[in-house]
């Protein structure tokens, strides 16, 4: 039992250096081919640069769409995720506290339905009616993205609600809460786990969003956001990959940031969401 309990430790441990080459490798010849010019990394691409080289933070910070397209993106997805914040856990508890009731099931079942419909079914429409609606724009793009966020944070929520037990509502009610002062002072701060969770998966969603932004945003650059402004680093016939991936590392700080205030509530939240007592 203790060989076998040995050779099981070694094993997590080589699977755990794996993942961690999996995700940090990509990472790292981003980062390195980031400090090179075009002539070092057409040579070798996996090689290390020659010298710190920031040449590149330069060119790209100096860039007027840069900080135009950085506004764009933060406008975009704190916008998105505060709306998602306000919206999903009320519609959420409003269900989830009803859910013996007819309409509120058919309402959960219907909206839950959202998730099993690929996006590439919805591009055709989706641009269609917001052409007709002339949203073409930046508050189009964000509620779009409260829309699609609607049935995965549903489902969270309602799932993690349902968990919780009713006898402090009760007790809320019965001290004279009506039920919008129940859910702003005692549910709320009960499902504070989930709401983080669902502020880094979105905020990861609205931040590196692109096929939506670019359907929604191409006519205009001046709304464009960070994924889109990357993307146009490609001409037709070349692509100045360096400064791509001088971008990538730069655009990753601050979603990286989000994430690393947040990871501690995304797992506690997901599963205590995902299943039903």
């Amino acid at each position: 039992m203790r060989k076998e309990g040995v050779v099981w430790k070694i094993f997590n441990a080589l699977v755990i250096v794996m993942g961690l080459l999996l995700i940090l490798g990509p990472v790292w010849v981003i980062f390195i081919n980031s400090m090179k010019t075009m002539q070092e990394a057409g040579q070798d691409f996996f090689a290390l640069p020659s010298r710190l080289n920031f040449d590149n933070y330069v060119e790209l910070f100096t860039r007027s769409d840069f900080w135009s397209s950085l506004r764009n993106s933060v406008i975009v997805t704190v916008s998105s995720v505060a709306l998602v914040v306000i919206f999903v856990p009320a519609l959420a508890y409003a269900v989830a506290r009803n859910m013996e009731k007819r309409y509120y099931k058919i309402l959960y079942y219907y909206i839950l339905a959202g998730i099993f419909i690929p996006f590439q079914v919805l591009m055709l429409p989706m641009v269609k009616q917001m052409t007709q609606m002339k949203m073409l724009n930046q508050t189009g793009l964000i509620l779009l993205h409260l829309t699609f966020s609607l049935s995965t944070g549903l489902f969270l929520f309602v799932n993690y609600i349902r968990s919780l037990p009713t006898e402090i509502e009760e007790a809320a009610r019965v001290d004279g809460c009506n039920v919008f002062q129940t859910y702003i002072r005692i549910v709320i701060h009960l499902i504070k786990p989930m709401v983080a969770t669902i502020i880094v998966m979105d905020s990861l969603g609205c931040w590196n969003n692109f096929m939506m932004a670019l359907l929604i945003l191409n006519k205009n650059h001046n709304m464009w956001t960070l994924p889109l402004m990357q993307y146009n680093f490609k001409a037709e016939y070349s692509f100045n990959y360096t400064m791509a991936f001088t971008s990538y590392i730069v655009c990753m700080i601050p979603i990286i940031i989000v994430y690393a205030l947040g990871q501690k509530y995304i797992i506690k939240g997901l599963t205590a969401g995902a299943v039903k007592s």
